[in-house]
């Protein structure tokens, strides 16, 4: 859908304080149907707590293979590797489609923002995506992870720039970075551009290191910050899951980390390194300005006239095809490849 930061999905006017939440669990991994019931007890549940924006991990429909290799090494590929990707492009999501469909109407059902990590398929292809739902359950948008880290890219396809929303909701301004994306300053840079001020950051990190990144891009960006990771031990992996995790079912495979961060950098729940759990805190949005007093990075802290960003927001598509008009003459038959080359061309 296009990116359209600038509607507002609500007149009301804008709260100052409301309640936020990230939820810290496992999907059932590869299993899109249980994770999709799964999402509803929790964000039920977080709903109950009284938070009005909800979100879950990268990859929480329905799984970050951590640990697989799907078969792969330089020059050669194995037929378990494609049975393992066969495998997970069967258990993701078709944007728009029946889980989709799902998803909205749990935000819905709870009166939620829902920001969430799923896998998306497009054709052969997998994307590491986030989904944005309204308290209506109306599909906002998506954003696609432009830059898989490591072996990601044996799975995983790079989005563009057409995808990069920042949503003006009651809430405040929403977007979302995803994972490593998150150690991309240019990219932050164009989110703050946009004058993200609830800044999601699904993650896959469970090290010490990504804590200490989100509370940078909190002060950086004098945004509140909300980092979501899985917990996940042995046994919410499949048993055939080809791993060095080991066969006990209580060994911890993803410690979670999970946090949330005001424009200051102080904790204001997490992170969370002992299992599951819904995590809640207020948000104060006057911190916001209060924060940018003294640091605005797109604003009285820049200088333009040394550093300059620019932006392509523009879908990208590896063939286009232009039909001849009514007024065109015939042209000869030629193959069907030919032609869509040819008429790109022109």
């Amino acid at each position: 859908m296009p990116d359209d930061d600038s509607k507002k999905q609500t007149t009301e006017p804008t709260p100052q304080r409301f309640k936020v939440a990230v939820v810290q669990a496992s999907p059932v991994v590869f299993n899109r149907e249980r994770t999709l019931q799964k999402v509803q007890v929790l964000a039920g549940e977080a709903g109950r707590k009284g938070a009005q924006l909800v979100l879950f991990p990268e990859a929480f429909v329905s799984g970050y293979p951590r640990g697989l290799d799907f078969g792969a090494v330089v020059g050669s590929r194995t037929e378990q590797g494609r049975e393992d990707f066969r495998r997970y492009w069967d258990s993701s999501v078709d944007v728009p489609g029946p889980a989709v469909d799902e998803l909205s109407h749990a935000a819905r059902d709870n009166s939620i923002y829902l920001v969430i990590g799923v896998v998306e398929r497009d054709g052969g292809t997998l994307y590491c995506c986030v989904l944005f739902f309204a308290p209506d359950g109306a599909f906002l948008g998506k954003h696609r992870k432009i830059m898989p880290t490591g072996s990601e890219r044996l799975v995983w396809g790079f989005g563009d720039g057409s995808t990069m929303p920042v949503f003006d909701t009651p809430l405040g301004k929403l977007g979302a970075v995803i994972c490593w994306e998150n150690y991309l300053p240019l990219m932050r840079a164009a989110m703050y551009a946009k004058d993200i001020e609830i800044y999601c950051a699904p993650t896959a990190d469970m090290r010490d290191s990504w804590i200490a990144s989100m509370r940078h891009i909190a002060i950086e960006g004098r945004c509140f910050v909300l980092s979501c990771n899985q917990f996940n031990r042995r046994s919410d992996f499949p048993p055939d899951y080809r791993s060095n995790f080991g066969e006990d079912p209580d060994a911890i495979v993803c410690r979670g980390g999970s946090c949330i961060v005001d424009p200051f950098g102080n904790f204001l729940a997490g992170p969370n390194l002992e299992g599951e759990a819904v995590l809640i805190a207020e948000i104060d949005r006057a911190q916001i300005v209060r924060g940018k007093y003294d640091l605005d990075v797109v604003g009285h802290y820049a200088r333009p006239d040394i550093f300059q960003l620019h932006v392509d927001a523009r879908a990208k598509q590896p063939v286009n095809i232009h039909d001849a008009g009514p007024s065109e003459k015939e042209e000869p038959a030629v193959p069907a490849t030919r032609q869509a080359i040819a008429r790109s061309a022109d």
